[in-house]
């Protein structure tokens, strides 16, 4: 049923007074925050890195679900006696389609995934300890809908690449605004010897596109450096559960109404994933095979379950 006019603006009324508050009271810690920026990004190294997620990379010709991602990360680190400092901001799209693009519009419907593209800017700062410790804090600014450009792109790339092009991005969800504050912290890093280690990890998300919480582990074997970008290499395995609250990508946008085409999310959703990453200290890269749950209520698992390659890319000069 259609919200009423009088609680939707009491909603957005009340979500400004909400946002027009909390930028006062944080004046100060941005003042702050800005000038640890500045001089992190002055004096410490730059590192440009490209991540490409793509279920189409595994070789089956098709695209489905979490279909592909691109993310640019420029990231500044500084190291001390503790460990290092890092900022970055990052420009990144994501694509999310049905199980079978060649479907028309009028055959696209539940319990299938719907078409959404999400299209965003971030701004993060971590904290590396010199004991293997990990902390990250940032926000994603973006637009969830047609406004993310998710039609354009996946169909000039694959008329580029000679694949069936999507047919039913006209049944999109429709456009939002969206913002995603982020937290993830690794409290600990367990090393029975020095060539392994193993570290928890505890991941929150909060947003009106992706509200979650996500719970892991991370091995990995190898020649291992707790701080970015230094040389060495490395084997890795990975198994989370996430926790899942809103899903705008499933779910249609939380403050949108009337989206031709959503269904409902799965609350629990476990993601695994295994790869080798490699730097020189002045070249990276990283690739890994990531197999995810079902995130699909009402959807078999042969059809929801996804794998997808994750490739990454840095340069320090």
């Amino acid at each position: 049923m259609k919200e009423p006019m009088r609680f939707a603006c009491i909603r957005y009324l009340m979500s400004f007074v909400l946002v027009a508050a909390s930028c006062n009271a944080a004046a100060g810690p941005l003042a702050d925050l800005y000038s640890d920026y500045q001089r992190v990004a002055s004096e410490g190294r730059k590192t440009h890195i490209a991540d490409i997620d793509n279920d189409s990379l595994t070789l089956k010709n098709e695209d489905s679900l979490y279909t592909s991602g691109f993310r640019y990360t420029r990231k500044y680190t500084l190291e001390d006696s503790g460990g290092a400092t890092a900022f970055s901001w990052r420009v990144g799209q994501e694509l999310y389609t049905p199980s079978d693009i060649k479907l028309p519009p009028e055959d696209v419907g539940p319990p299938d995934h719907p078409y959404a593209g999400w299209l965003y800017l971030g701004f993060f700062k971590e904290r590396f300890g010199a004991d293997g410790s990990h902390t990250k804090v940032g926000v994603d600014l973006g637009c969830l809908g047609p406004c993310a450009g998710g039609k354009w792109t996946q169909t000039n790339l694959h008329r580029l690449i000679n694949q069936n092009l999507p047919r039913g991005w006209s049944k999109q969800v429709k456009n939002e605004v969206g913002v995603i504050l982020h937290a993830e912290m690794t409290p600990v890093r367990w090393m029975p010897t020095s060539w392994l280690d193993i570290a928890p990890r505890i991941e929150g998300r909060f947003g009106n596109i992706h509200t979650d919480v996500t719970g892991g582990l991370t091995l990995r074997a190898g020649q291992l450096n707790v701080l970015p970008e230094r040389p060495g290499w490395f084997g890795f395995v990975r198994a989370d559960m996430r926790a899942v609250a809103y899903d705008a990508t499933l779910q249609g946008g939380y403050f949108s109404s009337n989206n031709p085409h959503v269904v409902d999310p799965r609350r629990w959703v476990g993601e695994a994933e295994a790869g080798m990453a490699w730097s020189s200290g002045k070249y990276g890269a990283r690739v890994s095979l990531v197999r995810r749950g079902n995130e699909i209520r009402g959807l078999s698992d042969s059809i929801g379950v996804q794998n997808f390659l994750r490739l990454q890319f840095s340069y320090t000069p």
